[in-house]
């Protein structure tokens, strides 16, 4: 399950070094490329939503393997591609296929553990997915300096093919097919509006997909700040990356031991304050010219480890009232995750002014969006759940008298 989550990531990260090359060889420039990033976040968040009735509909296995098929064929075009054009539309496509393991894998987690396990089971998840920008585009440095950028996609050829296997023979099936389950469009809307019904699931589905755009406006403008401004090679590019990344490693897994003491509704608010402070550090610093390469990772890595604490806890509570539809409530977390993931890396690469600002002001953005819903949404959730409390007990005495 871990392998599947991590294929969206991979695929993302494992390319991110090769931008320069990619637009040197297409004939085009770094933004032009960062467009098939963006694609690809709309073809994820689009995607899961097709797979979330699926996987309703014939269980959590056969539609793995459809997306997964998907996947493999439109790796092999982007590694053919001859323009930006087509290698935008393939990416579209490549996220359309892949983006059924991240819905599939959070579905699953709701199948086979309880509710209570379900946060500490995501953060060992996270563990898997966040190695990948340790690996990823570590490994797509030095394919791209040793083969070209056209060997990344042919890796992830490979990539997709290991995973098929590990479906195959090693994953089983945590949910029977349910031919009564409708794929019309009325009901199939009905399930999803169900879903989006619950102030529950809408506050901490927000809170962690916000905050988490704020790692995608990272991704989209981390090629431009450190390879174009502070002159960093494609492998030192990656090596940076991979130290920042290990900073969301590390605190999804202190995450586990703090849900030993602390509630996730207590670990969320503390890690979304302090990723507001970092976020405004940030964009201050770089207004008044104080940054340097040093501090930049530092700060990033400080705002990517509150992230770690955040998204496996958000992810757990959104779907805790929801076992009965896990399927649709994953692909709902996944496309607004994605969309607004999206939209974050696609402002980044419109605001493109040769300066870290656009990246850092939307990071801050995102975390301070993030947190006024998480506290409005909670104080929201308490003050009905008062007057229904309360109602409650003035029953319970009429009927005592």
């Amino acid at each position: 399950m871990g392998l599947l989550t991590a294929i969206g990531p991979f695929s993302i990260d494992m390319y991110l070094p090769a931008f320069p090359a990619i637009a040197k060889s297409l004939n085009t420039s770094v933004s032009q490329v960062t467009l098939s990033l963006s694609s690809f976040f709309i073809g994820i968040s689009f995607g899961q939503l097709i797979y979330g009735p699926l996987l309703e509909r014939y269980g959590r296995k056969n539609p793995l393997y459809a997306g997964l098929l998907i996947y493999f064929i439109a790796s092999l075009g982007c590694a053919l591609a001859q323009s930006v054009e087509f290698l935008i539309i393939l990416r579209l496509f490549q996220a359309i296929g892949g983006c059924v393991g991240m819905v599939a894998a959070r579905a699953m987690v709701r199948d086979l553990f309880e509710v209570k396990e379900n946060a500490k089971v995501f953060s060992l998840l996270m563990l898997v997915v966040s190695v990948s920008p340790i690996i990823a585009p570590t490994l797509g440095g030095y394919i791209t300096a040793a083969f070209g950028w056209r060997y990344v996609f042919v890796m992830l050829i490979v990539v997709v093919m290991i995973i098929l296997a590990g479906t195959w023979f090693f994953l089983p099936e945590s949910k029977k097919p349910d031919p009564g389950f409708s794929l019309k469009p009325v009901p199939i809307l009905r399930n999803f509006a169900s879903v989006l019904g619950h102030p529950h699931f809408v506050t901490y589905a927000l809170t962690g997909a916000i905050s988490y755009a704020g790692l995608y406006g990272y991704i989209a403008g981390s090629p431009s700040v450190f390879m174009e401004i502070y002159k960093v090679s494609e492998q030192e590019y990656g090596w940076i990356f991979a130290f920042i990344a290990a900073g969301l490693i590390g605190s999804s897994q202190i995450n586990t031991l703090a849900l030993k003491r602390y509630s996730s509704e207590q670990v969320i608010k503390l890690a979304s304050f302090c990723q507001c402070i970092i976020g405004i550090t940030l964009i201050v610093f770089s207004l008044l010219g104080w940054v340097n390469i040093a501090l930049t990772i530092l700060l990033i890595f400080s705002f990517l480890c509150c992230q770690g604490f955040i998204f496996p806890n958000a992810t757990a509570l959104a779907l805790a009232p929801l076992g009965n539809n896990a399927g649709n409530a994953s692909a709902l977390i996944g496309a607004i995750q994605l969309s607004v993931g999206g939209c974050a890396s696609a402002i980044v690469g419109m605001l493109q002014n040769h300066t870290a600002l656009p990246m850092v002001t939307i990071m801050t953005c995102c975390s301070i969006t993030a947190f006024l819903i998480f506290s409005l949404g909670t104080k929201f959730m308490i003050q009905r759940v008062n007057p229904e409390t309360k109602l409650q007990e003035e029953v319970d005495m009429i009927s005592s008298l």
